[in-house]
């Protein structure tokens, strides 16, 4: 069946997670945290997915927004940083997270070949909202889905059963879009054809679903369609 709707996770895949610390360790001042950033932001990713999961598996959901302060929480206690006043500052940045570069292109193209857009991510309205925003990319939006109307995280099959809800569609007629594999996975079996979009070169998960498409980055993804 022809694909008619393409569903792009949020965080790592349309917007640069990375992001935040980078820029805040170009800020005056911040010697400490140029140190150590790119570590750091390593650290408050993991932290984040790992606590949405164990937060899924143990049936105690919270906002992703309390998911995402407590992975930095930890990734700040393990860099040895002591600074409320960096975290706020971090925190803040993350409502203004970086576009990847080709983003906006890609999701014009894809408009323009008459599909349907969205993002289902596991982030909070609120926080996908501002970074919607801050990226400018709204205009090639039609939904913005959000784990937080069914309370549980990725890859729970109720999350995915969000897209079909929205846009009347078959799991077959959707390319579901993220740069985590093990998301790209389980959408697979689900039943979406997915594309993984793997920046950093990573090996495939194991998992029972196998992602359709590998891509470095999305620039070629309006090609699949």
């Amino acid at each position: 069946m022809a694909i008619t709707t393409c569903v792009f996770d949020a965080y790592g895949t349309l917007f640069d997670v990375a992001s935040a610390a980078r820029r805040a360790a170009e800020e005056p001042g911040r010697a400490a945290l140029a140190e150590v950033w790119p570590q750091l932001a390593e650290d408050w990713r993991r932290k984040q997915l790992e606590y949405s999961w164990l937060r899924a598996v143990a049936g105690t959901y919270v906002s992703f927004w309390q998911v995402t302060k407590d992975g930095l929480d930890w990734a700040m206690e393990a860099a040895g940083l002591d600074d409320p006043e960096l975290r706020e500052r971090l925190l803040a940045l993350y409502w203004e997270l970086q576009a990847y570069r080709e983003v906006p292109k890609m999701l014009a193209q894809l408009k323009a070949k008459g599909l349907s857009t969205a993002i289902l991510s596991n982030g909070n309205p609120d926080m996908l909202d501002g970074a919607v925003d801050s990226a400018v990319i709204g205009d090639w939006l039609d939904a913005v889905l959000s784990v937080e109307s069914v309370g549980i995280f990725k890859p729970a099959q109720s999350v995915y059963d969000l897209v079909g809800a929205r846009f009347g569609c078959a799991p077959d007629e959707v390319l579901f879009v993220s740069s985590n594999g093990w998301d790209a996975a389980h959408a697979a079996a689900y039943g979406f054809q997915t594309a993984w979009v793997n920046r950093a070169g990573a090996p495939m998960d194991r998992l029972p679903g196998k992602p359709h498409h590998v891509l470095s980055d999305l620039t070629t993804l309006p090609e699949l369609v």
